[in-house]
């Protein structure tokens, strides 16, 4: 899921933290990224230098969000960056997030392709709610709320999951767990165990 970075950009809680250092993205079947995490209780330097590295990271990584399991960290918080059905991309902050979606008639799947920057190179096909708002806590601690349609609906439910230990594909059939394995395993030349800190181009 790549970052258009020439779309106009939302940021109603501020810029994400600068400076931080890229970090490897650990993978599916490390321990951290199937379970719960711990919630954040303290909003401090640590925190916000774990957040800067998270954006690093994902930047480093051209991806739309990431987790702070991703790399290896037990704590409740993800950064992203990512577009909307319109074309403008918003970008946050979110400590112990809670999603909200659409239920009822106000429900309508959008069955796309969704890939993992745990799992590179392995795409599958999972239908999610076009619609999602995430609730939660930013950098300094006050509340916040994101909501969004499309490809940034999909970031926010995404990126909820892994704070719970769920990676997306959880959510798949086994065929399609499977050919998803399948692809990252022959794309798995291109990402260094210590990818995106080390990148093949």
């Amino acid at each position: 899921m790549p970052l258009d970075a020439s779309a106009p950009a939302h940021a109603p809680y501020g810029p994400l933290p600068a400076n931080g250092t890229v970090r490897p993205v650990v993978r599916w079947g490390t321990p951290v990224m199937h379970r719960r995490q711990a919630d954040v209780t303290a909003y401090d330097d640590g925190l916000r230098s774990l957040v800067a590295d998270l954006t690093a990271t994902m930047y480093a990584a051209d991806g739309v969000g990431l987790a702070a399991c991703q790399i290896g960290v037990d704590l409740r918080v993800f950064v992203f960056d990512c577009h909307d059905t319109t074309g403008r991309h918003t970008l946050g902050v979110v400590c112990n997030p809670v999603l909200t979606l659409p239920e009822g008639r106000d429900r309508r799947l959008d069955e796309d392709d969704e890939g993992c920057l745990s799992l590179p190179g392995g795409y599958a096909p999972l239908a999610r709610p076009d619609l999602a708002t995430v609730h939660g806590t930013g950098l300094d601690g006050t509340a916040v709320t994101f909501s969004g349609e499309g490809m940034l609906a999909r970031c926010l439910q995404h990126e909820t999951d892994h704070t719970y230990g769920t990676v997306f594909g959880d959510r798949l059939s086994t065929r399609l767990r499977k050919k998803l394995q399948k692809a990252h395993e022959k794309a798995a030349g291109l990402y260094p165990e210590d990818w995106p800190v080390t990148s093949i181009s």
